[in-house]
């Protein structure tokens, strides 16, 4: 199920189910889109702290079932943090079937995006969040533009150079965020995931909150589950500015260990470039002519 694009003057709803959201960093956040041509609406708990790290589970999902049932708005989008695996049970997953409509986040956001792929089938979108629209990059607004305004990326278009781990080609169902999030999701009964179909993969993580030591042991927890019989191919997105060997050897020996082909880049997550990943959307990775390409049919 994909949802409609938005057009420029749609309402954009804006909430904060994984952190604290500062009012003087969101103004300057909200200020970038607005300054694109969309009308915003403020989730009406967006700025409470009632958990002293987040807002309480209820008037987390309060701000993303309103959005979700309020036809107006077009599109949800919300960061990182570290709480949103809390709003699981209280997401109205028969409501979003009912609204289909654009959800974008990244980061912890990972939880949430893919429990919604795995209960609804609506395809949702990884890599961009509210911060980045104060400083807004041109790479970061053409990514946004193709997939949500043009509706036209079947194509992913990097701003890096890719790294071969180990090679070949493969298709698959795109699923994926950031690395702890989907080993944590692996074994959780709102991540469920169609046996009879290959998965594409992608990860990311960042040097100041994993070492590769721990993405080595994310790695270990994917595919100690049943979902490594179904990955068919791993795309890891930014890691740090500097070369890390240990990581990547690491995902050489997954790709080697499970006969898939990966690839390593600078184009999505905790880096400068980030771009847009459509997570339910059929994809084929190939390693040896580094690319990743979007098809039109869902799973």
């Amino acid at each position: 199920m994909l949802p409609e694009k938005i057009c420029y003057g749609d309402t954009i709803g804006i909430i904060a189910p994984c952190h604290i959201a500062v009012r003087d960093k969101y103004t300057r956040f909200i200020a970038g889109i607005r300054a694109l041509g969309f009308n915003i609406k403020e989730g009406k708990n967006l700025y409470n702290n009632t958990y002293g790290f987040a807002a309480s589970e209820q008037e987390r999902a309060d701000d993303f079932n309103e959005m979700v049932a309020d036809d107006n708005v077009k599109m949800i989008l919300f960061g990182g943090g570290e709480v949103c695996i809390q709003l699981l049970p209280y997401i109205d997953y028969e409501s979003i079937r009912r609204h289909p409509k654009i959800i974008c986040s990244y980061s912890d956001g990972t939880t949430i995006l893919n429990a919604i792929y795995a209960q609804t089938g609506l395809v949702v979108y990884y890599g961009q969040f509210p911060g980045m629209f104060a400083g807004l990059s041109h790479y970061d607004y053409l990514q946004f533009k193709s997939h949500f305004v043009d509706g036209n990326a079947g194509t992913f278009v990097s701003n890096s150079n890719w790294t071969t781990l180990t090679g070949g080609a493969n298709t698959g169902v795109l699923i994926g965020g950031y690395a702890a999030n989907i080993a944590l999701l692996t074994g959780n009964k709102y991540f469920s995931f169609d046996r009879t179909k290959q998965y594409i993969l992608f990860l990311e993580s960042y040097e100041a909150y994993s070492t590769p030591g721990e993405i080595s042991a994310h790695l270990a927890y994917i595919e100690q589950s049943k979902l490594i019989d179904n990955v068919s191919g791993l795309l890891f997105g930014h890691y740090s500015v500097k070369y890390f060997p240990e990581l990547m050897q690491s995902l050489e020996r997954f790709g080697k260990k499970h006969h898939i082909p990966v690839a390593a880049c600078d184009d999505f997550g905790h880096g400068i470039n980030h771009a847009i990943l459509p997570i339910g959307v059929h994809a084929r990775l190939d390693a040896d002519n580094k690319s990743l390409t979007f098809h039109d049919g869902t799973s």
